[in-house]
């Protein structure tokens, strides 16, 4: 048995520092040593816990992600469509449920048998993590050398591997007041291309600006690549789980997150989880069409969604209903002076710019250059 205490300094050692997950029993004790110890946030889902870790990485840090390998499933989007393509290395620690010869719930046997075959079809560099210390320690070097030739890599942990760490008594979070603004709906909604030159106007040299997948990250490049921008591909829904996890490792920095209905609804999880930890360097923009518009304009159920009410029941600190680019200005404006998190919302029209382009440059080279700047700055 691994003393977890003892096993967690050893992940500081070599910087680890950082962790998100979804909790399992059998790394209870890792994960009471990360509540207490570490920067730790607590994920809705294994699939926002990667991107959580992801924003970590861009920020510098050397993040941890932690789940039941039942969960591994919800996380295989952006392990195969974010940290992949990215190159994002993220170490993992992913519990054996449903082991052969364990007497388990039923719903862990399949994923008991397949957890190694999953990972290794993910391309997934794994071992079984070692109970003995100085074995477990070893393989910790090991893996940490394929993190820091920017390769993910996963512990597998079976049951009664690590020895007991109590969890400290957290802080409450205190209550807050939410402020709330709305502006009166203009008869001819702004364009999401309108929208985004506004941000772009107050980011390039405020702020850190991440554009969900799709037509928004392709509009952003086609008003001006800059190193201070990234665009997502794949990993739907991820970018607000990103720009948490960014804001949270590098809180001196501001970070602008721009995400569409469609991907939003995907992940509504995440909203609760940025209203609980509330960085207060966080500004979240949602532009809603109605439409998933980079797959051909079907609609979305956003109709039927009351954003900014989910935005003030989740205690985001302020929430503006925004309706063209003045309006915008004047809230990032406001948040620049005042921080707070943020969630505004506009509504906002169908309709593509002609020969829209794509970004010439590589989603690892995107990254890189995104990273360097963080530094820099």
């Amino acid at each position: 048995m691994l003393a977890a205490q003892q096993f967690g300094e050893a992940l500081n050692d070599l910087s680890y520092d950082f962790y998100s997950g979804v909790p399992c029993s059998f790394l209870k004790y890792l994960i009471n040593y990360a509540i207490n110890e570490q920067d730790f946030i607590m994920a809705a889902n294994e699939g926002d816990a990667v991107a959580i870790c992801s924003g970590a990485y861009l920020g510098g840090r050397k993040p941890v992600f932690l789940c039941q390998n039942s969960g591994l499933a919800n996380a295989v989007s952006p392990l195969t469509s974010l940290t992949h393509t990215f190159k994002i290395p993220v170490l993992g620690f992913v519990s054996l449920r449903g082991e052969e010869g364990l007497h388990d719930e039923p719903q862990h046997e399949l994923m008991g048998k397949i957890t190694g075959e999953l990972l290794a079809t993910m391309r997934i560099p794994h071992a079984i993590l070692s109970t003995d210390f100085d074995e477990a320690l070893q393989q910790l070097k090991e893996a940490d050398a394929h993190i820091e030739r920017g390769e993910s890599y996963f512990f597998i942990v079976k049951k009664g591997t690590f020895g007991k760490v109590a969890l400290k008594e957290q802080n409450e979070i205190e209550a807050r007041d939410v402020t709330y603004r709305e502006y009166e709906q203009k008869s001819v909604l702004p364009t999401r291309l309108t929208m985004l030159s506004a941000v772009k106007s107050y980011a390039d040299d405020n702020a850190f600006v991440l554009a969900t997948t799709g037509l928004t990250g392709r509009e952003l490049y086609e008003l001006g690549d800059t190193a201070n921008q990234l665009y997502m591909v794949g990993s739907m829904g991820c970018v607000s789980s990103i720009a948490l996890g960014l804001a949270v490792a590098r809180p001196d920095k501001k970070v602008i997150a721009i995400d569409g209905d469609g991907a939003l609804l995907m992940r509504l999880g995440t909203m609760a989880t940025l209203g609980y930890y509330s960085p207060s360097n966080l500004y979240h923009l949602l532009l809603d069409n109605a439409a998933h518009e980079s797959t051909g304009a079907q609609f979305t159920v956003s109709s039927h969604v009351d954003f900014l009410d989910m935005a003030k029941a989740t205690k985001y600190h302020h929430v503006f209903a925004i309706d063209d680019e003045q309006t915008l200005k004047d809230s990032l404006q406001e948040w620049d002076t005042i921080g707070g998190l943020t969630f505004a919302y506009s509504k906002t029209s169908l309709g593509v710019k002609d020969n829209l382009g794509r970004p010439s440059v590589t989603p690892a080279e995107v990254k890189s250059r995104f990273m360097q700047h963080i530094k820099s700055e």
